[in-house]
């Protein structure tokens, strides 16, 4: 009887570790995934000095806009919280947006050598982004399966281990798809 219960401590021992261990995985992917969308982010804030100066000399009286764009990035470059980094990502791209939308009205712009570079980074840096963020969501959602699957969300519960959350898109406007007019 004695060595039954010396067994079963045992593997409560051994399973408990193994969860914890899987947690400690999970919770780390998590992390990696977030700093592959932080370089894409902090490539996107570099490139958005350099595209409003490009769009400051054709489209002037959109200064609030302007403005708007470089308030976004300074707050989205101070914040380390996720939850409202991904809110204030949110903000800039409907900006970043929006001033793609004026820019169209503008043929001078749209020819503009600089800026058809800009757009072209622009583009790449947000396919990226796209890509990084479903790479995260994927680690995020793991992680809350086993945060929240019975018997490691005993453990979980135990050492502090948290869900993950999810970078959504919350501008309708992107969820939309695309309409082509021939």
């Amino acid at each position: 009887m004695l060595y039954i219960l010396i067994a079963l401590i045992c593997l409560l021992i051994v399973g408990s570790i193994f969860y914890y261990n899987t947690l400690v995985n999970k919770k780390n992917r998590m992390k990696e995934a977030w700093s592959g969308i932080d370089v894409y982010l902090k490539k996107r804030y570099e490139l958005i000095p350099n595209l409003i100066e490009t769009v400051k000399g054709y489209v002037s009286h959109e200064q609030k806009l302007m403005q708007n764009l470089v308030r976004l990035r300074n707050e989205a470059i101070q914040t380390q919280q996720n939850q409202e980094k991904i809110n204030t990502e949110h903000h800039l791209s409907e900006n970043i947006s929006r001033l793609m939308l004026i820019a169209e009205n503008y043929p001078d712009l749209k020819a503009n050598t600089n800026f058809q570079q800009l757009q072209t980074q622009l583009e790449t840096i947000e396919t990226e982004i796209e890509l990084s963020r479903r790479y995260y969501n994927g680690t995020v959602r793991e992680n809350n399966i086993q945060v929240q699957s019975f018997p490691s969300n005993v453990i979980a519960s135990i050492f502090g281990f948290d869900n993950g959350i999810f970078f959504e898109i919350n501008n309708s406007a992107e969820r939309e798809p695309v309409k082509v007019s021939f």
